[in-house]
């Protein structure tokens, strides 16, 4: 008698592809505690960013779907997929200055190619203040952090997401578009948005406050089920009341020095 086939298979762990204003590397244990232990077979993440959670995942189940609307972040993803080597090549010319990051600023990505796209905002996003897309802020080097990174470093990463995301489907859609063509008993979303007060961090028009509210009456909705983080406030715990809730501490690094905060891990869905 043949066993029956592993739901979800083992995959190697990674960071995400760079940083990302809102990236959950301090939270990421106790998000992956409750996405684990809820039984799915397909995974679907509608706000991936850089993928700081989706790549730290150790279990893949039979499908993962990540998404974005940024047009940028989508991109990059699929070029690391298809096109590693190229995106490095790219890269190797890139030098580390405060003049050519205020260039790659100024530039219009309409007017590049894709690979060049995708180089760009991966440079931005690299050695960017705090991982903020809309804002690109060159991040001086200090003694402790020296914002260089060599090219066996890249191509080590780039081959590891490549892997990585040689099966999973990448969508570039507004979120409830997403979950609507993905949704299912068997389906688990992670969700990610914008912060509470930080709705313009990821570019003009992407999100607003209303969107919140929007957000909660969509989950409730769902036939699969959720889990959602947000930054701790009044407001946030008001507007998802009717799930459930756990706060837990955790270190945003936008700034130099360090700040510790409290995080909401929001779970729910399964109606039928």
């Amino acid at each position: 008698m043949k066993k029956p086939r592993a739901a979800r298979k083992p995959v190697q762990p990674m960071g995400g592809l760079a940083p990302w204003v809102g990236g959950k590397s301090g939270l990421a244990k106790h998000i992956l505690s409750s996405v684990d232990g809820r039984p799915h077979r397909v995974y679907v993440e509608p706000f991936v960013g850089m993928g700081g959670l989706f790549f730290r995942r150790r279990l893949r189940p039979k499908l993962e779907v990540v998404n974005d609307l940024n047009g940028e972040v989508i991109n990059l993803f699929r070029i690391v997929k298809n096109h590693p080597e190229a995106l490095l090549a790219e890269l190797s010319l890139a030098l580390y200055s405060r003049e050519a990051f205020n260039l790659h600023a100024r530039t219009a990505p309409e007017a590049l190619t894709d690979l060049q796209r995708a180089a760009r905002f991966y440079y931005l996003q690299r050695y960017g203040y705090g991982g903020r897309p809309a804002i690109p802020k060159v991040a001086p080097a200090t003694k402790r952090h020296n914002k260089s990174v060599s090219l066996w470093k890249l191509r080590a990463q780039f081959a590891a997401a490549q892997r990585r995301l040689a099966s999973v489907t990448i969508e570039q859609l507004p979120y409830g578009a997403c979950m609507q063509r993905y949704d299912g008993p068997e389906t688990l979303f992670y969700l990610d948005p914008p912060y509470w007060g930080c709705e313009d961090y990821y570019g003009k028009g992407l999100w607003q406050r209303e969107s919140f509210e929007e957000l909660a009456e969509h989950l409730a909705t769902i036939q699969g089920r959720f889990v959602l983080s947000l930054n701790d406030l009044p407001e946030v715990r008001r507007t998802f009341r009717r799930f459930h809730q756990r706060s837990f501490q955790t270190h945003y690094t936008v700034h130099a020095t360090g700040t510790l905060g409290n995080e909401l891990v929001i779970t729910g869905g399964g109606r039928r």
